[in-house]
C-alpha cells in the first residue's frame, strides 16, 4: 500500500471487532460494535498551525464515527484528521 495522506490526514487500519466475548459466547456480525482502536499506517505532513504528534505504527483510539472509510489494495482503512483520534496507546 503506497498511500501519502496529505495535511492533517491519518491513515488507520482499525483492529478486528470481537468474535467471542470473554466468556465464549459468539458474536453475530449484527452485534458487533464498530472498532474504535486501529494502527496508524501513515501520516500527513501536517498543517502550518498543527504538527503531526502521531506517528506510524501507532495504537490509538477514536471516536466511533470518525473518519471515512475506503478500500484500498483490497483492504479497509480509515482516513481521518489527527484531531479525530482521542489517544495514543502507550
Amino acid at each position: 500500500m503506497n498511500v501519502k495522506p496529505l495535511s492533517d490526514r491519518v491513515l488507520i487500519k482499525p483492529t478486528p471487532a470481537e468474535e467471542v466475548t470473554a466468556t465464549g459466547i459468539i458474536i453475530p456480525d449484527t452485534a458487533k460494535e464498530k472498532p474504535l482502536r486501529g494502527t496508524v499506517l501513515a501520516v500527513g505532513p501536517g498543517t502550518k498551525d498543527e504538527a503531526m504528534q502521531v506517528k506510524v505504527g501507532d495504537v490509538v483510539l477514536y471516536g466511533k464515527y470518525a473518519g471515512t472509510e475506503v478500500e484500498i489494495d483490497r483492504e479497509t482503512v480509515l482516513i481521518m484528521r489527527q484531531s479525530d483520534i482521542l489517544a495514543i496507546l502507550g
